[in-house]
């Protein structure tokens, strides 16, 4: 079998435009909390519970946040990243017509995979795969190998499609077929060139 893996965020979806309003319910500087909110960002991707995730932000911003409000901001934070892109969506689709097998591997809190997980887009992926379940994250090595005993595939039978240039890089060190994610019909030569080997 050979496996397609994509990324999610800024491959699958759109950048979030949730970020402003998300700032709003903190009564924080847009800026400000943009900042602070990448800045902890990693360690969310690592498996950070909600609550401590919000909380470190606030902190930054000199804000408070109890569980109510981190629900809250977790709720817009979610839906902010669940807008798909539209050229991406058409090839996924297309992909799951010609029986190819997908997957999906995202640095992603563990909340934002329960709520894709709920998504009509789904059903196209054999597996999904989030960094915040696994405790692990791209481009750590350890979460490739994960990938792939998830897959029960060996690492030449994948192609992985990623934004960012570090990950691609991982992913090719550990032995998968990588390329930099620069848009749905700049993929599909390469799919093409994948699936017919």
């Amino acid at each position: 079998m050979r496996w397609v893996v994509f990324d999610y965020g800024e491959v699958i979806s759109r950048r979030t435009a949730a970020l402003p309003g998300i700032a709003a319910l903190l009564d924080a500087d847009p800026e400000e909390f943009e900042a602070a909110y990448f800045a902890e960002r990693k360690a969310y991707d690592w498996g950070c519970p909600d609550l401590d995730y919000w909380r470190s932000v606030a902190a930054r911003l000199g804000r408070q946040v109890d569980a109510d409000l981190s629900e809250r901001l977790t709720s817009a934070d979610v839906e902010g990243w669940l807008e798909t892109d539209p050229d991406s969506r058409r090839l996924l689709d297309d992909l799951h017509e010609q029986g190819v097998a997908l997957a999906l591997l995202s640095n992603a809190p563990a909340s934002f995979g329960r709520a894709v997980e709920g998504t009509d887009w789904a059903r196209l992926f054999k597996h999904l795969v989030f960094s915040g379940d696994l405790k692990l994250a791209k481009p750590d090595a350890r979460i490739y190998r994960a990938l792939l005993e998830t897959l029960a595939a060996e690492p030449a039978d994948c192609l992985f499609f990623d934004d960012r240039q570090e990950n691609v890089d991982a992913a090719r060190e550990a032995g998968l077929g990588a390329e930099l994610w620069s848009g749905a019909e700049a993929a599909r030569p390469l799919l093409q060139a994948h699936l017919t080997r």
